[in-house]
């Protein structure tokens, strides 16, 4: 994307996520679910801001995703770094979190917006993958059905890469 060929529409929501990430750290872009998909939200400008991989969350409930985007950032830009297959326990009163990097081809479509920030799509990603109260991960046989499309992995295979569920992650 060339910021030259952005139109007025595009103008504007770049300046509000250059304000919002300059006044506040990160901005947190919305997207509705439908009938094609779960609700997402992503961070823009933690990469600018703090060197801090922008976060992507699919499906949780619409109020929880920026809480648990605003709690990452704000953690990253205190200096903690995540490593994707280790779970964290401290984000929402011991229900795991885990991270993964997300694979670009991803990008247009699960983090459209924070390419007006960063045309040349050279910046990292990660989504957080949240488990069920009782620890059950996407990926897990014992994951509720349809639980696998409702918080799709952002990787090139739709599973985890960075690490082996059960042998070196959770």
């Amino acid at each position: 994307m060339s910021l030259d060929e952005i139109t007025e529409e595009q103008a504007e929501l770049r300046e509000w996520l250059l304000q919002t990430a300059d006044s506040e750290g990160h901005a947190v872009v919305e997207v509705p679910g439908d009938e094609f998909g779960a609700p997402y939200a992503f961070s823009v400008g933690a990469w600018r801001r703090f060197g801090a991989p922008e976060a992507v969350v699919i499906g949780l409930p619409v109020n929880m995703m920026p809480t648990l985007i605003s709690a990452y950032v704000q953690r990253a830009a205190a200096g903690e770094r995540f490593f994707p297959g280790l779970p964290y326990l401290d984000f929402f009163d011991g229900t795991p979190v885990v991270v993964e990097r997300v694979h670009q081809d991803f990008y247009p479509e699960f983090l459209g917006s924070a390419l007006l920030l960063y045309p040349s799509g050279q910046f990292p990603a990660l989504q957080l993958i949240v488990a069920t109260p009782d620890g059950h991960f996407p990926w897990s046989r014992r994951a509720p059905e349809g639980f696998a499309d409702w918080q799709p992995i952002l990787t090139a295979s739709g599973h985890p890469e960075s690490w082996r569920p059960g042998i070196d992650g959770p």
